[in-house]
């Protein structure tokens, strides 16, 4: 059973009197453990089939299973417990509480599980440690350099041991040297930790990290092939 599945996903929004696809009859399926980016130009639709994996939108029609559960069946109390013990989120924009120390930042979301305040610590200490920041758990976002924050988002993402990560643009802030290194980090995730990660970029040197590559234009899937496969096809074109 694949870990995503996605049937005849269509979104529309009425413009006007013309309707606009921002996804136009997509479908594909993603099993557990792989890496996979979602590239495409603005308005090829990425950012609307990321935001429907997250359970953060719904498409007009169609399906979408995570680990064979129908999301789009489900009620907003189910679907906030989805995204709570299902999903980690990492966002371009950090989206860490200024006034509040690293390590509060990747325990908050432990304290809508109810998880007691000891093992939330000793599970947010452990996920500063895998991301290199065993030594910043006092220090406040303003203490940190961008890639800093970036991994304390990361380790937020993953506290709760979700088997699914997805990264919206997550280098878009940085620079080229800390991009690697987050880049880095997201691979040993994937092939040391297991962990499922959909990352949506437009950059090809990001995609190159991943595995697999989904490519959209128009609000469909124009090519769907393993890394090596589309470096070869990226070459020809360049």
């Amino acid at each position: 059973m694949p870990l995503i599945e996605v049937k005849n996903a269509i979104k529309i929004y009425r413009m006007g009197d013309e309707n606009f696809y921002a996804l136009n009859d997509v479908s594909f399926s993603i099993d557990k453990g792989e890496f996979v980016a979602i590239m495409g130009a603005s308005g090829s639709g990425k950012s609307t089939c990321m935001n429907m994996l997250g359970t953060l939108d719904k498409p007009s029609s169609g399906e979408y299973y995570l680990e064979g559960i129908d999301v789009f069946s489900l009620n907003s109390e189910q679907l906030s417990d989805i995204r709570n013990n299902k999903i980690g989120f990492v966002f371009q924009g950090f989206n860490l509480i200024s006034r509040t120390t690293a390590i509060d930042n990747v325990a908050m979301p432990m304290i809508y599980k109810g998880i007691p305040e000891q093992e939330r610590y000793e599970r947010a200490r452990k996920a500063l440690k895998i991301v290199g920041l065993e030594n910043k758990e006092s220090n406040m976002p303003s203490q940190m350099s961008g890639g800093q924050q970036q991994r304390v988002a990361i380790a937020r993402a993953i506290v709760n041991d979700a088997p699914l990560i997805l990264a919206d643009e997550p280098t878009g802030n940085l620079d080229t040297k800390t991009s690697i290194d987050v880049m880095e980090f997201f691979v040993e995730l994937n092939e040391k930790y297991g962990k499922t990660v959909v990352l949506v970029t437009h950059e090809p040197d990001i995609a190159q990290y991943t595995k697999r590559i989904l490519k959209f234009k128009d609000g469909k899937i124009v090519s769907d092939m393993p890394k090596e496969e589309w470096l070869k096809v990226r070459t020809r074109e360049t």
